[in-house]
């Protein structure tokens, strides 16, 4: 490692399992990258759901990877391991890591970055990873949505929803998008939703069944949204469950399921392998970096704060207050 690198980092950690407050300041070596990875000075991190689950004790790391927050960065590269061949110290870039990101610095398997789409800034190129990592694989790698069909996603106004609906949009689908309230619906229409549903007002089993029914649907909500997709799906449709806000113990009748040949689905993508994560990268570089360049999708910030108000962020998002995403910046 180059001695003008500095020998300590500072780093957000969890003193505890609990609310916001645990998370703290703390002073750790820096980390050193291995073979196949990159270090990344730091310049922001994005702040998502899988963070504030690890920080109530309910999503612990996978075995080796770094016990501090933080799935994603975007910031300059002043360290290689062996074998990196497409990347230099000096680049900057973006990229998914596997928990760390709350640091000055953190180390990425350099099949995981992925370079700044042109008039994206560096900070707010942090916001990308994390969620179009995991709507791309899940609803095209996964489900194969497909142009013509229709699109549900619940929570449309958040980080995971202001991604697909522009993923969905770009592709050919109808995007149909719940959420509540109406400053939060008008947000879904703005970034391209067909048919905006506040949910307090509307019932989007019914407004889908007069529709047709919804072919992919993507949700974070779970408890009585589980058996209410299961209606507003239409034959041969595919569900996938991101995230369970209302909870994940439900009591279901799974006759639809049959009926209607339902797939339904979950996923994590912490615990996917370094080789898949590479390939869904690979697929966005090619498929969606040119569409952000060309200003078709953007990336919806609401907020940074800087890495020591760690625990405002949570508070921000667990308040659901927030539009898409917050990120974490390092001076």
């Amino acid at each position: 490692m180059s001695r003008e690198l500095p020998q300590q980092m500072q780093v957000v950690e969890i003193s505890a399992p609990g609310g916001p407050e645990v998370l703290r300041i703390a002073t750790r070596p820096l980390p050193r990258p291995l073979a196949g990875e990159v270090l990344i000075k730091v310049v922001a991190a994005g702040v998502n759901g899988p963070d504030l689950m690890q920080r109530k004790g309910l999503y612990p790391p996978p075995a080796g990877a770094p016990d501090l927050p933080g799935l994603e960065v975007s910031g300059t590269i002043v360290a290689a391991g062996d074998q990196v061949r497409r990347w230099t110290i000096g680049d900057q870039l973006t990229a998914l890591t596997n928990g760390g990101g709350y640091a000055e610095y953190c180390t990425v398997d350099a099949r995981h970055c992925l370079p700044i789409p042109k008039g994206i800034e560096l900070r707010d190129a942090a916001s990308l990873p994390e969620t179009f990592f995991t709507v791309w694989s899940n609803v095209f790698m996964g489900a194969r949505l497909a142009a013509g069909e229709t699109l549900l996603v619940h929570g449309g106004a958040g980080g995971i929803g202001t991604t697909a609906i522009q993923l969905g949009k770009a592709f050919g689908a109808k995007v149909v998008a719940t959420d509540s309230p109406e400053a939060r619906c008008r947000i879904c229409r703005e970034l391209g939703a067909d048919r905006v549903i506040d949910y307090r007002q509307e019932d989007y089993v019914e407004i889908l069944r007069q529709e047709g029914g919804a072919n992919v649907i993507l949700d974070i909500v779970g408890g009585p949204n589980i058996e209410r997709n299961f209606k507003a799906a239409t034959h041969d449709a595919r569900i996938i469950q991101l995230a369970f806000a209302l909870g994940s113990k439900v009591e279901l009748n799974l006759m639809p399921v049959m009926l209607k040949r339902l797939t339904y689905t979950g996923s994590t993508l912490r615990t996917r392998s370094p080789a898949f994560k590479a390939s869904i990268a690979q697929e966005l570089e090619a498929r969606v970096w040119p569409l952000i360049e060309s200003g078709r999708i953007k990336p919806v910030v609401h907020a940074a704060f800087p890495l020591a108000e760690a625990a405002k962020a949570h508070s921000l998002m667990e308040s659901g207050a927030h539009i898409g995403k917050i990120v974490l910046t390092v001076a």
